[in-house]
């Protein structure tokens, strides 16, 4: 199965897939692609990666898609952020009762918890991953 590849000007990849999977179906794919396409290329389905989760760190390599991963390290935190947010809230409303019973020592140690919660985007295994594949091993302990 062949697709049609390209880089956006926002440097992003666009994927397209002809209704027809035919020399007909591409050459009209093809004659369908915006005027502001970048470096157009017909390739086998095969080198375009099947896992979508850093989707938008891909980039055009001639005929091939590739991984920025220094925007997949950004994408891999914005998900840890999401992974910790309830788990900050649900410590924000136990701090809040550890406040008004004046518990000192349990809002010592909710706030030591909030902290490495915070900490998780610093992981350095996430700088230290060379791959994505590598990148999603990384999955602090406090996350799970």
């Amino acid at each position: 199965m062949k697709r049609i590849i390209y880089t956006r000007l926002d440097g992003g990849v666009s994927v397209v897939s002809p209704a027809l999977d035919t020399d007909e179906g591409l050459a009209a794919a093809q004659a369908k692609l915006p005027a502001d396409v970048i470096n157009p290329k017909i390739v086998d389905f095969s080198v375009i990666p099947q896992d979508r989760t850093f989707r938008n760190a891909w980039r055009q390599n001639e005929s091939l898609v590739q991984h920025d991963m220094p925007k997949c390290r950004d994408i891999w935190r914005g998900k840890l952020r999401e992974l910790r947010r309830p788990k900050m809230a649900a410590l924000d409303v136990a701090y809040m009762q550890a406040d008004e019973r004046g518990d000192t020592v349990e809002k010592a140690r909710i706030a030591a918890e909030k902290q490495k919660l915070r900490d998780v985007t610093a992981d350095p295994r996430i700088d230290a991953a060379v791959t994505p594949e590598a990148l999603k091993a990384v999955m602090p302990v406090e996350l799970t």
